[in-house]
């Protein structure tokens, strides 16, 4: 079990964990905003019992990462994993990403991960390619005025903010007769917490308004789509349903009233579906 930094070309130090046996083909995890890799523990634990290789990093500004003041946007996410994959030298890799991560998986597997052979697979978990913002030609995306409101409560008071995203519509848990838990919401703030508020608070712009539909339309691996329909913060019609008419080579899956962190609260279904792709 390896814990490390790598630094990428522009000095940045980006914090990874590499579990289980170094020839095992590896699962390459990457995270939501404004998490870290701890958000995947549940899943590396998963698959390091089956056997794999499990890879996950901190993005910059997030995690145990440097707090970097600039480079928040999806290219550098991309560059970013494409470092941590150089370095550890990772190949026939399957990338699995959340919401932000997702984002990050599509431009990575795009820009870095096909011609070498690096990528074997894609999964996009709730995320948020092509384009989260609703526009005229995007009319079941989010409102600018909802992402703007992301912002301003950041500001004012990210450690409320961030109690009240996970108390509420990230796991679904302000739905009735959801089985509430306090340590995942301890959790999911504690993550968030460790994190840059710069880099949280410009993070939004990268995950919301950046459209990655060509990103989507050259990926030829094999790709896997899960998404719940009661996601409250990717609206999955303008997410996984679009992703699967662009992606060429891709199954959809939609799970009903499964929320935004159903990898977390449903990790008992996900995880089998996880490993039966892997294993197609």
């Amino acid at each position: 079990m390896v814990e490390a930094y790598v630094t990428t070309k522009d000095g940045v130090s980006i914090f990874y964990k590499d579990w289980g046996p170094r020839d095992a083909q590896p699962i390459v995890f990457h995270h939501g905003w404004p998490l870290s890799s701890d958000d995947w523990d549940a899943q590396m634990l998963f698959f390091v019992n089956k056997g794999y290789r499990a890879v996950a990093h901190d993005r910059r500004g997030h995690g145990r990462s440097t707090q970097i003041s600039d480079g928040h946007d999806m290219d550098h996410y991309a560059a970013d994993a494409s470092a941590v994959a150089e370095h550890l030298d990772l190949r026939s890799a399957v990338h699995i990403g959340h919401s932000t991560g997702g984002g990050e998986v599509a431009r990575y597997v795009a820009r870095y991960g096909q011609p070498q052979g690096r990528v074997a697979k894609m999964v996009l978990v709730s995320s948020v390619p092509p384009l989260m913002l609703k526009t005229p030609s995007n009319p079941e995306g989010t409102p600018i005025e909802v992402l703007n409101s992301f912002r301003d409560a950041l500001a004012a008071n990210r450690a409320q903010f961030y109690i009240d995203v996970a108390a509420g519509p990230f796991y679904g848990f302000n739905r009735p007769g959801a089985k509430v838990s306090q340590g995942v919401i301890n959790n999911w703030w504690r993550q968030g917490m460790i994190g840059s508020a710069k880099a949280h608070y410009e993070g939004i712009k990268a995950f919301s308004e950046t459209d990655q539909t060509e990103d989507l339309k050259a990926i030829t691996v094999p790709t896997l789509i899960l998404q719940g329909d009661d996601d409250q913060v990717v609206p999955y019609k303008a997410a996984s349903v679009l992703q699967h008419e662009l992606v060429k080579n891709s199954t959809l899956k939609i799970y009903p009233g499964f929320p935004h962190g159903m990898l977390t609260t449903h990790a008992d279904v996900i995880n089998p579906d996880l490993l039966a792709f892997v294993q197609s």
